[in-house]
């Protein structure tokens, strides 16, 4: 499992463009909330797979320099054993999404600031054919569940008398969703004494698509489709602790988004360069084997920004 912070430079569009619509006593400019909504679950997509480029994200608005995205996700997976090669995978996540509606009676506007929240959880299970001594087959089935969910924090006057199914949502609405997919993965695990290579190639399809909710103005679907290339190299330091060398740690991660990934935050695709260390415990009987830090820079389209991980393997 990892966790991070990931700080971007992208900035992100505040307020709501679009056709004003009329309402019982308020006019809501670009008071387009399921487009909004469809929105929020395609930036869900990014949190279905475990990805390091995107286990934390936090993307500023530039006029505030307050988050108007951010997203952590907790997650791992494992193979049970070669003599019963059965894998499984979970992740978790949150994400903050905060857009900016005006509301106008023709002669005031008043802004509208939103919170959107989302927290959904994945599960994959697999089964490893394997190619050679050190390479792997990897075809998983997926399913996701999640709920968006909204928080309206304006005063009373600015919603008084309203009853547009927009604003329904976005005071304290609610939509749930569900996903079901897949992903085939090569994984190669080329182990020595002096150096340590692990690398795992990934294609994922998943399809989101909501149900229930407070509002039929939120019902929408979105893709989640991604390409990524994971790389780690670990070699001793020639440092000792725990009677085991302390190893070094190189990481490449790239991932590239497709569907409704594809665009959605303002770019398509990610590259994480990573540096860390790593203990070995193996040595003693605790259920810990190794523990690793590993500090990563985060590039893309209009992104960049540094994350800190930690990790344990069991």
């Amino acid at each position: 499992m990892s966790v991070g912070l990931l700080l971007t430079s992208l900035p992100f569009q505040a307020h709501a463009q679009g056709t004003p619509g009329q309402l019982s006593s308020r006019t809501i400019v670009g008071g387009n909330v399921k487009q909004h909504a469809d929105a929020v679950l395609a930036v869900m997509t990014y949190t279905t797979v475990p990805d390091v480029t995107t286990s934390s994200l936090s993307i500023n608005n530039g006029a505030t320099d307050n988050p108007a995205f951010g997203q952590s996700q907790l997650g791992g997976g494992f193979a049970l054993s070669k003599s019963f090669p059965l894998y499984v995978e979970g992740t978790l996540a949150y994400s903050r999404y905060d857009p900016t509606f005006i509301a106008t009676d023709g002669a005031e506007q008043r802004p509208l600031p939103t919170r959107w929240n989302t927290l959904s959880g994945t599960v994959g299970i697999g089964w490893d054919f394997r190619v050679t001594d050190e390479l792997v087959f990897r075809p998983i089935l997926n399913g996701t569940i999640g709920r968006v969910s909204s928080d309206l924090k304006v005063g009373q006057s600015i919603i008084n008398r309203v009853t547009d199914s927009d604003l329904q949502f976005l005071e304290n609405g609610s939509l749930d969703a569900y996903g079901y997919g897949g992903s085939l993965m090569l994984d190669y695990e080329h182990y020595r004494e002096a150096y340590e290579i692990d690398a795992e190639l990934r294609a994922t399809d998943i399809y989101l698509r909501s149900f229930g909710g407070s509002s039929d103005a939120v019902q929408g679907s979105a893709m989640a489709q991604q390409v990524s290339l994971w790389t780690r190299w670990r070699a001793p330091t020639g440092w000792h602790a725990l009677d085991r060398p302390i190893r070094y740690v190189l990481e490449f991660a790239y991932s590239r988004y497709f569907g409704d990934s594809a665009g959605v935050l303002g770019f398509n695709d990610l590259t994480s360069l990573g540096v860390g260390l790593e203990l070995d415990s193996s040595t003693y009987p605790i259920v810990i084997t190794r523990t690793r830090a590993v500090m990563r820079y985060v590039f893309g389209h209009n992104v960049h920004g540094v994350s800190f991980g930690f990790a344990v393997s069991f």
